[in-house]
């Protein structure tokens, strides 16, 4: 009750706040000139202005046809299953199985989407990046709904033509949702039956949510609660399936987390100051006072970041540079912001479009061949248009040309920064004891940045798990599971009693694998890849000459795993200078895992072909080694099955980077919130489990049916620990040899290579073909599950 004072206080501090920015905006519209600046405006600018805006507190029935439809159509929600998992090949993919299976003429499935993924009219889908899709989506919406009132006025004021979406037809949506429930579809089906029924199969497959029996979705529209209320789901007494879950903590942290560079601040805050100028006359004062509100908030972040927002962000100096962490308060206070509602400025953000608004003006005027038409609006807009070039001159320095997915994100991130900001700003409305704002300042303002990082995941998490029967927690390479436990199920509140484990075996049988931690090289040199130890010389050499002598014997392709980008580099270039890549190279083609996405699949393609042309043609060349990375593009979501992955080898032990100031204010973090654990600190836990769920992930990689066969070898002797052997899967752990010397486990791995040439018929193991037995055990992998049932 002691803080009911100060509470009151700044409350009123802000209603103040508020009242006097509302006055000055009525006050300089009195002021201005009068309606003659109606007619300076073209006719397809009407759609750039916004449109007069009430809060909640002066109208309580909320605006736009979402929510009003939402009303009119609610209907009971039948008890259904929430399918989550991670993209969208993986729900078609679940979805086919359905299909398939005995169930899938009897179940009434629906697949939810995003509009990047559902949208059927080509006009907006050619916008590209997500949040433009969004924000014309919800702007023709809003026009539809208000044509009806412009068309009863028109006679009042003169008609302002707005385009609608064509796709957003009631009766064609209803017809889609009938066909959705009738029979199941996956999401090719989905946007194909809405071509053809000139309906939108966004909206047309959230009106089947209500009758679906199960529900099919990303786990990000599941997990953020906005999206989940906008999407009409439901969790009250229905059930959750969370699939390929093991990275669950980081995707709900990446969700509520936001960053947002100085270069984007600066132009967000010239853009506005832009459109203020040429629509002030036509701006209401509840508009004028929001935006001026916004544009003092981008002041007060620039100059958190030390730097002016009326000059160019690329041209000063950050005088101290360094990354410095300060609570949410600590931040609202020292930048002078804690007088402005937040909530009600994020509401506005959302309700009123202004980011939408503001890119259809920059896109209008933001490039070089535009023409207005006084000579006071060209100065204007000619300012806008050189510091647009200004920022685009400065992050274009270094003179490389970026792949094209890149670029379209680089343009919105130019063109639409106030869609980024708005995240920001609504990072900022989390509990001051949940989150972090993370102050990192380089060079200049341009590159420097706020970031807001949530520390505690399971604050979001627990509205689900307090509303559904019961949540199930689902992947095939979940351990170490403690973080899941204690880092989301215990501190979202739910009774230990609740949690129930459930882990399976592999389907493939024991000889079909060989994990082999190995403690040492063919030279007797012992394998620990520390920071201090792996740049060696010796240690380099050693690594080379376990890849030469296992490449030598084992047939296919090799997938090798080092801990990051820069020291594969270093290990790489180090092997040129000393000969042992020629000698690896006359074994095995050798490919590089690429920085860049848009280039992982051709790699894939040409390793793929090297190995097959290799098993048929025979010779010196047996197949390719790739060297990949841990967590890079390879390391999850890429299937290296059968030839394609015979040994997968993991280079040292992944260990995140403890001097990250992120990872280091988790890590204070933890050991403040959460008990020790077996006499460990929570914080050195987190960093072993960071590190083996990396390596579940990446050496899981190779077995992907129930007929596939692979060797695993773990280069560090630091695996043989109780503590980090335990925290291996347990189908790979219960087979899993150490051995000291490296004789030892060449001789098992020559021994399977053997056997795996006779299983698939290669020519120089003939009369071992009864080494290896067939499984009648369904195809599939294992599964970890943590579930909580309220029965």
């Amino acid at each position: 009750m002691g803080n009911a004072e100060p509470l009151c206080s700044f409350q009123r501090c802000e209603e103040d706040e508020a009242k006097r920015l509302l006055q000055l905006s009525k006050e300089a519209l009195s002021q201005g000139a009068g309606e003659d600046a109606l007619d300076q405006l073209d006719h397809n600018e009407e759609e750039l202005i916004l449109a007069e805006y009430e809060s909640d507190d002066e109208k309580k029935v909320v605006s736009g046809l979402e929510e009003d439809d939402d009303d009119d159509l609610e209907e009971e929600h039948v008890t259904k299953i929430y399918y989550c998992s991670r993209t969208h090949s993986q729900l078609s993919q679940f979805v086919r199985e359905v299909q398939k299976s005995p169930f899938g003429k009897d179940t009434r499935l629906v697949t939810l989407g995003s509009r990047q993924n559902l949208c059927v009219n080509e006009e907006v889908r050619r916008l590209g990046a997500l949040q433009l899709i969004n924000d014309r989506c919800m702007e023709m919406q809003k026009n539809k709904h208000e044509k009806k009132s412009s068309e009863e006025n028109e006679g009042k004021k003169r008609r302002v033509s707005r385009t609608v979406c064509p796709f957003y037809s009631f009766e064609q949506m209803q017809f889609l949702r009938d066909e959705v429930l009738v029979e199941v579809k996956d999401i090719e089906q989905l946007v194909s039956l809405g071509r053809e029924a000139k309906a939108c199969p966004y909206y047309g497959s959230r009106f089947a949510i209500p009758a679906a029996q199960l529900v099919v979705l990303p786990y990000q529209m599941l997990l953020h609660e906005p999206t989940r209320n906008a999407a009409g789901i439901k969790l009250k007494d229905q059930v959750v399936i969370i699939d390929e879950a093991h990275n669950l903590i980081d995707t709900i942290t990446c969700i509520h987390s936001a960053e947002v560079s100085g270069s984007q601040l600066c132009c967000a805050h010239s853009q506005l100051s832009q459109y203020m100028e040429r629509y002030r006359k036509r701006l209401k004062a509840k508009n004028l006072m929001y935006i001026k509100q916004i544009l003092y908030l981008l002041e007060q972040f620039v100059a958190m970041l030390g730097g002016n927002v009326n000059q160019n962000p690329g041209c000063q100096a950050v005088s101290q540079t360094g990354t410095v962490l300060k609570s949410i308060n600590d931040f609202l206070f020292q930048s002078q912001i804690d007088n402005i509602n937040l909530f009600k400025v994020q509401r506005y953000c959302e309700k009123s479009l202004i980011s939408r608004k503001l890119f259809g003006f920059v896109e209008r005027y933001g490039g070089p061949a535009s023409a207005v038409k006084t000579n006071k609006e060209n100065q204007k807009v000619a300012g806008l248009q050189d510091f647009l070039l200004t920022l685009q001159q400065g992050s274009d320095k270094e003179g490389t040309q970026s792949p094209p997915v890149e670029a379209e994100h680089d343009q919105l991130r130019a063109a639409s920064p106030l869609m980024q900001i708005e995240g920001f700003l609504s990072a900022l409305t989390n509990a001051n004891q949940d989150g972090r704002v993370i102050l990192n300042k380089q060079g200049t303002v341009a590159q420097s940045s706020l970031k807001f990082l949530l520390l505690n995941p399971a604050v979001h998490f627990a509205k689900v798990v307090e509303e559904c029967r019961a949540v199930i927690i689902a992947g095939g390479t979940m351990q170490p599971v403690a973080d899941f436990r204690e880092q989301l199920l215990c501190c979202a509140g739910v009774d230990p009693a609740r949690v129930v484990e459930f882990s399976c075996g592999h389907v493939i049988p024991p000889e079909n694998i060989l994990p082999i931690i190995l403690c040492s090289g063919p030279s007797n040199q012992q394998l620990e890849f520390t920071y201090q130890t792996r740049d060696l010389p010796q240690m380099m050499d050693e690594t080379g000459r376990i890849l030469c002598n296992l490449c030598n014997v084992i047939p296919g392709g090799v997938v090798c795993f080092f801990p990051s980008y820069e020291y594969e580099k270093q290990v790489y270039g180090h092997w040129e200078k000393t000969g042992l890549l020629s000698r690896l190279a006359a074994r095995k083609k050798i490919f590089q895992e690429p920085k860049k996405a848009n280039q992982v699949e051709q790699v894939l393609v040409e390793y793929a072909k090297c190995i097959k042309r290799c098993s048929q043609t025979g010779g010196q060349m047996t197949g390719a080694l790739l060297l990949s990375v841990v967590g890079g593009k390879m390391s999850e979501g890429i299937n290296f099955s059968d030839d394609l992955g015979r040994c997968v080898i993991m280079v040292g032990m992944p260990y995140p980077n403890i001097k990250s100031p992120e990872l280091q204010e988790k890590m204070t973090w933890l050991d403040k919130t959460m008990p020790r654990a077996g006499g460990q600190a929570p914080s050195r836990v987190l960093i072993e489990n960071l590190c083996m769920k990396a390596v579940n992930q990446s050496i899981g990689r190779a077995i992907r049916h129930q007929k596939d066969f692979a060797s695993i070898v773990l280069l560090d002797h630091r695996y043989a620990r109780p503590a980090i052997f335990n925290k291996l899967p347990q189908w790979i752990r219960e087979r899993t040899q150490v051995k000291a010397a490296f004789g030892s486990a060449f001789a098992e791995l020559r021994k399977l290579s053997l056997l795996d040439a006779a299983k698939v018929g290669l020519p120089n193991a003939p009369g071992l073909a009864d080494g290896l037995q067939e499984t009648g055990t369904p195809s599939g992998g294992v599964h970890h599950l943590l579930w909580g049932s309220l029965d």
